[in-house]
Order: structure tokens, then C-alpha cells, then sequence
């Protein structure tokens, strides 16, 4: 069974040397039907990932998440500290959703969908291909003594990588200031030095990661291979190699007899280990450092083409297939995270869709009890604070006590804010006055505040408390 017995290549990383220094990985350009998914879906994420922060709807952006001025617009809606129990709720689904597929799927978001995997294979290796060439210009590029090829051909895709992280920078920007803040600042740049000088601290951190740290972000930073570990068994399906299949191994000869010789499909050929972007041999087993992004896949599917043997001597597989040649999916670990899942989905689904246009919160006044008025009314003093989430305006609301209903008893809106008039996204805090007639409540009693439209129709409500004397 070759290496699939023998673990000690664990003991170490493919681009660290035995000397401890770095060893570069130049991985073959890659080419294949699984790259070409890859390639296409990528072209999507990235348009989308680039024009989203410049969508606006009703003049507002439609995806922004400015943590300093604590302003949230998700798919056009806008969001507050208020609704964080909602964000929260939908990051934990995302979590449990990731999990879900890499107890079933393995790392294939790291491979297909992880913004470090596509930024640095669809964007940052192809400008390198396009500079140095396949894999063997590299290494050769690489032994070169710093002449005019190598500075030219070096010095070039640095100058396109940092301009490729510039761009980053900006549309990441974008996400957490506004456009119309990225678009301010390329009219005048150098107009605030101290935003300029952290602009292009940002940029220069892009262009390090994808110009030298590269793979290692994945293999040396990332958490999410080590959970792989935890999260994966026998059932996960990954990018496999078939040992049953491959084993022993052999290079081909013409006029070969495998079989007979005891030789498997694998000829040995290393063109799954030259393809991969973290440097590790598929046919050792499950390793951390793999993302499962199909590269030895397709590498592998072309060889088998060309020696007339079928594909998928590695593919999508778990080890039990690989064993047994039967598949198990919905274990019951996966349908527990599916259920909870399931769960969460529904909930964040519910909050969201319930969530009201307009909400008000509603607070008694602190050091205060109560006022008996010359009317023989008791009265409670509030502060209201009432928020349009929505992205219209809202005209004549009104604050109604709604639970319980008191004959005689009166909400008063203080000064000029009688009629309560909201723009969008407007954030308004007025003075409430509860009165009540004496001797229709007792001591300490819960009451229920709603903001109401000039249709009659309640927005949202609140419930606080209402002091009287015994």
C-alpha cells in the first residue's frame, strides 16, 4: 500500500526544507475540466465581490459593514447595534453551515470558495504564468543570477501584483467605508497623509501575502485545516487517491504487463505532486495541508486519458468507498449538524422577516417615581428612542399605550415632536408621558408602548414598567 502505511511525511511540511528554510512551491499550470469549474465560478465571485460595495438602492449602498460609524447595510437592508442578535445568529448559521459541508465535503470551501484560494490561484498565479512561465521557467527563473530577465520578468509581476492589491484594497475599502469614501479619497489622495499611509499599509500587506507568504497562509495560519482534523472521518468525502487501485506503483513501459507484474494504474509520473499549490503528495493519504482544490485531479484524469486506463484514480471519495466501495453520506453526526442546521436557518429567516420597519424602545427616567398631577392623574416620564430601519421615511407617528387598556389614560409626546416625523435611517429620542387616573393602578405594573403608522397599523412595540402608589 506504499505510503498510505507509512506516516512519517506528517513530520513535516512540503514547503519547509530539512535545512529549515523555505522551500518555494512552483506548482504546474493546472488545466482540466474540475479547473474550469473552478475558473468559472471564481469569474462570478469575483465580479460580485467587486461590484457589490457600489450598488446603491435608494441612494444608499446595498452591501456595507462600517464598524466605526456602526453602519450596516446587508443586501439593502440596514442594520444597527440594536440588531446584532441578528448578525450574531446569521454567523454562527454560516459557521454550522461550513461545518456541515466539511463533515461531508471536506475542505471544499478552502478549494472553491475561500478568497485567499481564488485571489492567489485566479488572480496573482496567472499574472505569474503570464510573467515567468509554467513550472519548469520558474525554477529556472529562480536559480538565475539577478539579471535583466529575472529583474525585468520579477520586477514586472511585482509592479502588476501590487496594482492587483491596490485594487483589492480599495474595493475592500469600499465594504467598510462607502464607496463614495474610496472614490473621495482616489480624487484626492494625498489630501489626509495619515489615511493615505494606512490605505497603503493595507495595500502593501496584500502584495506580502500573495507575493511571499502565499500557501503558507493556509498551511501555517488558517485554523480551518486544523479543525479539518477534527470535523472529518471516515466518511468526509475529499480528493482521494485510490491505493487500491494504484498500488504498487511503477513507471509504463511499452509492451508492460502491470498486472502481471503486480503494478497498479499509478505510473508514478509525480504530475499530481508538481500541480499542487501547498507541494504534498495526494498519494500519501489525507493531509492537512490539502484544500481540495482538484489540481491533482484533473492532472491525474489526463495521464489515465493518455495511457488508456479510466479516470478518477483520484477523485471525490471517502475512505470508506475507497475500502469498501460503498458510500455513506447522512451518517448521524451529518444529520444532527443538517437538523441544527435547519434550525437556525429557520429562526434568522424569522427574525429577519419580522423584523419591524420602525422600533421603538422605551425607558423610565432615572430618579424618578411618579408625579401626582392637580388632575388627580399619576405620571410616569420616559425617554422613547425610535429607529427607521427601513429606507423610506415615515410621517405622523404615534406612541398609544397598548397593553393595558386604562379608561382615562393618556400618552403625551413632549414639545414639538407631537407628530413624529422619521427620514430613513433616522434615529429620533423624545420625552414620553404616561398618565394615568389615580386608584387605576396599583404599585409596580408592566405596561406596553407601540409606535403606530398614520394608517393605524402597529409597527413595533415595548414593554417597560409604570410606578403608582399603592
Amino acid at each position: 500500500m506504499s505510503n498510505q502505511s507509512n506516516e512519517s511525511f506528517r513530520d513535516s511540511i512540503g514547503t519547509i526544507r530539512e535545512d529549515g528554510k523555505r522551500n518555494w512551491i512552483h506548482p504546474k499550470k493546472p488545466k482540466g475540466r474540475y479547473y474550469t469549474y473552478r475558473t468559472i465560478l471564481s469569474i462570478v465571485l469575483l465580479a460580485v465581490f467587486a461590484i457589490l460595495p457600489f450598488i446603491k438602492v435608494n441612494g444608499e449602498q446595498y452591501f456595507l459593514i462600517d464598524i466605526l460609524e456602526r453602519k450596516f447595510h446587508i443586501f439593502g437592508k440596514p442594520f444597527y447595534p440594536q440588531d446584532f442578535y441578528l448578525l450574531a445568529i446569521g454567523g454562527v448559521t454560516m459557521v454550522i453551515f461550513i461545518v456541515l459541508f466539511t463533515v461531508i465535503y471536506g475542505r471544499i470551501w478552502c478549494g472553491w470558495l475561500c478568497p485567499q484560494t481564488i485571489f492567489m490561484e485566479m488572480l496573482f498565479r496567472k499574472i505569474e504564468y503570464a510573467f515567468e512561465g509554467d513550472r519548469p521557467k520558474q525554477m529556472k527563473l529562480d536559480r538565475m543570477p539577478w539579471n535583466g530577465e529575472k529583474i525585468l520578468k520579477r520586477g514586472g509581476k511585482w509592479i502588476v501584483f501590487y496594482i492587483v492589491s491596490i485594487i483589492l484594497t480599495s474595493i475592500m475599502w469600499a465594504y467598510v467605508a462607502g464607496s463614495d469614501y474610496v472614490i473621495d479619497f482616489w480624487k484626492h489622495p494625498f489630501r489626509d497623509m495619515q489615511v493615505f499611509s494606512i490605505y497603503f499599509a493595507f495595500t502593501t500587506v496584500f502584495f506580502f501575502v500573495y507575493a511571499w507568504f502565499r500557501e503558507q497562509v493556509c498551511i501555517i495560519v488558517c485554523p480551518y485545516g486544523r479543525l479539518q482534523g477534527v470535523l472529518t472521518d471516515e466518511n468526509t468525502i475529499l480528493v482521494t487517491y485510490d491505493y487500491k487501485r494504484g498500488e504498487k506503483r511503477g513507471p509504463m513501459r511499452k509492451g508492460q504487463d502491470r498486472e502481471a507484474l503486480g503494478l497498479g494504474d499509478c505510473i508514478d509520473c509525480k504530475q499530481c505532486v508538481h500541480v499542487c499549490p501547498t507541494g504534498i503528495d495526494i498519494r500519501n493519504g489525507t493531509q492537512m495541508e490539502c484544500i481540495n482544490c482538484t489540481a491533482c485531479m484533473d492532472a491525474c484524469d489526463a495521464i489515465m486519458d493518455s495511457i488508456g486506463k479510466p479516470r478518477g484514480l483520484i477523485r471525490y471519495a471517502s475512505k470508506v468507498s475507497i475500502e469498501t466501495g460503498t458510500k455513506k453520506i447522512f451518517t448521524p453526526r451529518v444529520k444532527f449538524y443538517t437538523v441544527i442546521l435547519a434550525l437556525l436557518i429557520g429562526v434568522f429567516i424569522t427574525l429577519l422577516a419580522t423584523r419591524p420597519d420602525v422600533s421603538i424602545k422605551v425607558l423610565r427616567q432615572r430618579g424618578l417615581v411618579y408625579t401626582e398631577l392637580p388632575n388627580g392623574k399619576i405620571q410616569n416620564i420616559y425617554e422613547a428612542t425610535l429607529i427607521n430601519k427601513s429606507g423610506v421615511p415615515h410621517q405622523d407617528l404615534q406612541i398609544r399605550l397598548v397593553e393595558p387598556k386604562v379608561e382615562g389614560a393618556e400618552v403625551q409626546v413632549s414639545g414639538e415632536e407631537a407628530r413624529l416625523n422619521l427620514s430613513k435611517e433616522d434615529v429620533k429620542k423624545v420625552m414620553l408621558f404616561l398618565n394615568i387616573p389615580k386608584g387605576k393602578m396599583h404599585g409596580k405594573r408592566k405596561v406596553k408602548f407601540g409606535v403606530f403608522d398614520k394608517q393605524g397599523h402597529r409597527l413595533d412595540t415595548y414593554k417597560t414598567v409604570f410606578i403608582a402608589p399603592y
